[in-house]
């Protein structure tokens, strides 16, 4: 009798672990400093008409993969702030710095992370140096034809710059956010 329930209780045990059902990895990782997301731009911003602290949105346009994992799907909401604002003068455009602060995956759950919207400039947009406001007409004489006092009028930027333009980033504009901390994950969407 004891043998038979020994066996029972086996298959009973051994047909409740067969039913467990599968559960998606749950593993936490770390989304590396310096990852790249491309994203774009779900509404227009500019210094003109925007101020320090108005936030801003993106959405991701394709899904990023860790490995095998798909660890940022496409449609993943990324929100954020202007966190610099330099107004433009003269000799220089404007420029500002976005923050970008939560992360939205598609299921609804949010995960803080640091990143800017990259750029060249130390992640500034705009800053560039304006064009000449005007070019002075400079005699240039070139060391072969010295001799024969031939030479050629070359137009060099005078020491005035024009005035400085606004920066805009226009709604659906293809841009790139670099993270500046890693992104502790532990949670994955799976479709």
């Amino acid at each position: 009798m004891r043998f038979i329930l020994i066996i029972f209780s086996c298959l009973i045990f051994g047909a409740a672990l067969a039913a467990e059902p599968v559960l998606r990895d749950y593993d936490e990782f770390d989304i590396p400093e310096g990852t790249h997301i491309p994203v774009i731009s779900l509404q227009e911003f500019s210094t003109a008409y925007c101020e320090e602290g108005d936030s801003v949105e993106f959405l991701t346009t394709s899904d990023i993969f860790m490995y095998d994992k798909n660890i940022i799907p496409q449609g993943t909401r990324l929100t954020g702030y202007i966190d610099k604002k330099n107004e433009p003068i003269i000799g220089t455009n404007a420029a500002m710095r976005v923050f970008v602060n939560k992360m939205y995956l598609p299921d609804g759950f949010e995960i803080p992370i640091k990143s800017y919207i990259y750029t060249a400039n130390n992640n500034m947009i705009g800053g560039e140096l304006t064009a000449p406001a005007k070019y002075i007409k400079i005699p240039h004489y070139q060391r072969w034809t010295m001799f024969r006092a031939m030479g050629v009028l070359q137009c060099v930027p005078g020491g005035e710059r024009r005035m400085g333009e606004h920066v805009t980033i226009s709604s659906g504009a293809n841009l790139i956010i670099v993270l500046t901390a890693p992104i502790h994950m532990s949670h994955t969407v799976i479709n």
